[in-house]
C-alpha cells in the first residue's frame, strides 16, 4: 500500500483522494484554499451540475478534445458511480433538461459536503491552506513535494490543481508549472466555455436581452464551423448564453478575430412564412411606423436593431413597404449579424482549453509516462467537454483513476 499526495480539493482532488484511500495507508490531500471545492461551488450558478446521466457514450461525444484518452477512464467510474457516491453520502439528485443532473436541494454545498464526508469516512489527512511551491523528483520518480522549507515524502504524487480559469477560486496554473518543471509538455492554453467580445458599440444597447428559440451560426469567410439551437445572452461586451458559451468550445482555440456570428430569430418560419406573419402584422397595423409595428414579432429592445440591420427607414409606414423592403426585413430576422473580436478572459472562463498533453500520460491510470509515482487529473489535463455535466465527469473519471493507480501497491517501498 502506498503513501499518496493529492495537491488539489477541487473535483478531480477529492475523487483521487476517495479513490486512493480505498487501498492506501495513508492519503494526504493538500488544498491552498480555506476550503475544499472552492470551485465546485460556483459551478451550475451555484447548484452545481454533478454530471450528465445520458449514457457513457453520449457523454463521450460531448467531450471536445482528446475524446479516446477518456475510453478507459469513464469506463472504469462512471456518471451512475459519482451519483451513487454522492447520493450514499447524503445528497439527493435530480436529473433536468438535457439530463444534467443537480443536487434536490439545488445547493453545490451539499454536493461538496457529500464527497469531504466520504474522504473524512476513509481518513484521508486534509491539510487546508497549503500551497505547495514544487514537486520533489528523483531520478525520474516523484517521491514528494516541498511546501516552503519542509518536505513531505510520498510513494505517488497527484496534481489535480484544476487549470487557469475561475482564477478567483486559486487556479493559478501551478499545475502546468510542476508539469513543466517535471519535463512535461503542456500545450497552449485557451479560455473555453466562455463569452464572446462583439466589435462596434451597438451591441451594448441590447443589454441584457435574453433570446430563447434562436439558430446562432458562427462563419469563418463563407465557411461554416458551428451553429447551434438554444438560448444567448446579450451583453455589455457582446454575447453569452448556452449556445455561444458552446460555440467557444469548438472555436475558442483559434484566432476568431473576424469570424461571423449569424442569429436566426426565427428558426421555426422559412423565409415565405415569416413575410406571410410580417404581412398579417401589418395589415393589422397599417397606418403605423416600421418602428412601432414590430412588437409582436420582437421584443422591444430589439427592433430598432433588426430595422437598423434591415436598412429600412424605422419611420416609413408599413402599407408603403415594398415587397423588397419587407424581404431585407426577413433577411436581417434570420440574419442578424455581428463581428466576433475575441473571447472574454480566463476569469470568465469555466474552462480552460489545452493542458498538459495527454500522449504523456497512461490513460488507465493518469500516470506520467516520464515520470514514475507523478500523476494527472481533472482540468490540467488536456481534456475539455461542452457544458452539460460533462467537464465534471472528465473530472471524476481521471481522478478516481489517478486515485486507484497512485495508491496501487507497486508503489510501495
Amino acid at each position: 500500500m502506498a503513501k499518496v499526495i493529492i495537491i488539489g480539493g477541487g473535483a478531480a482532488g477529492m475523487i483521487a483522494a476517495y479513490s486512493a484511500a480505498l487501498t492506501s495507508k495513508q492519503v494526504i490531500l493538500l488544498e491552498k484554499n480555506e476550503k475544499l471545492g472552492k470551485k465546485i461551488f460556483i459551478t451550475g450558478k451555484g447548484r452545481c451540475n454533478l454530471t450528465n446521466a445520458s449514457d457513457m457514450n453520449i457523454v463521450m461525444e460531448n467531450v471536445v478534445s482528446n475524446k479516446r484518452f477518456l475510453f478507459s477512464a469513464f469506463k472504469n467510474f462512471t456518471n451512475e458511480d459519482i451519483m451513487n457516491l454522492v447520493e450514499n453520502n447524503g445528497t439527493k439528485l435530480k436529473i433536468e433538461r438535457g439530463n444534467r443532473v443537480f443536487p434536490v436541494s439545488d445547493h453545490s454545498s451539499d454536493i461538496i459536503k457529500s464527497l469531504e464526508n466520504a474522504i473524512r469516512d476513509l481518513h484521508v489527512d486534509i491539510r487546508l491552506n497549503t500551497k505547495v511551491d514544487e514537486l520533489i523528483i528523483e531520478n525520474d520518480r516523484c517521491i514528494g513535494v516541498a511546501i516552503g522549507k519542509n518536505k513531505i515524502m510520498a510513494d505517488a504524487v497527484i496534481v489535480a490543481t484544476g487549470g487557469m480559469s475561475y482564477q478567483a477560486t486559486g487556479s493559478d496554473g501551478d499545475g502546468y508549472r510542476f508539469a513543466k518543471e517535471a519535463g512535461l509538455s503542456v500545450s497552449k492554453l485557451y479560455p473555453s466555455l466562455v463569452p464572446f467580445n462583439i466589435e462596434g458599440e451597438r451591441i451594448k444597447a441590447l443589454q441584457g436581452l435574453s433570446l430563447k428559440n434562436i439558430h446562432a451560426y458562427i462563419y469563418n469567410d463563407k465557411k461554416l464551423v458551428y451553429d447551434e439551437f438554444g438560448e444567448m445572452l446579450f451583453t455589455h461586451f457582446g454575447v453569452s448564453g448556452p449556445v455561444i458559451i458552446s460555440a467557444s468550445a469548438v472555436i475558442g482555440n483559434k484566432n476568431i478575430k473576424g469570424y461571423r456570428l449569424s442569429i436566426d430569430l426565427k428558426p421555426a418560419l422559412d423565409e415565405e412564412k415569416l413575410d406571410e406573419r410580417i404581412l398579417r402584422d401589418f395589415t393589422e397595423q397599417k397606418n403605423k411606423s416600421l418602428k412601432n409595428s414590430l412588437n409582436k414579432l420582437f421584443p422591444a429592445k430589439l427592433i430598432d436593431e433588426v430595422i437598423f440591420q434591415s436598412k429600412l427607414n424605422p419611420d416609413k409606414k408599413v402599407n408603403l413597404l415594398t415587397k423588397e423592403e419587407r424581404h431585407s426585413l426577413v433577411h436581417a430576422t434570420k440574419n442578424l449579424e455581428y463581428v466576433i473580436s475575441s473571447t472574454r478572459g480566463f476569469n470568465e472562463a469555466i474552462i480552460t482549453k489545452g493542458g498538459v498533453e495527454v500522449s504523456q500520460i497512461n490513460p488507465k491510470t493518469m500516470e506520467s509516462k516520464k515520470i514514475k509515482g507523478l500523476f494527472f487529473a481533472g482540468e490540467v489535463l488536456d481534456l475539455d467537454a461542452f457544458t452539460g455535466g460533462y467537464n465534471l465527469q472528465i473530472a471524476w473519471s481521471t481522478g478516481y483513476a489517478a486515485g486507484e493507480g497512485a495508491g496501487n501497491e507497486q508503489y510501495s517501498d
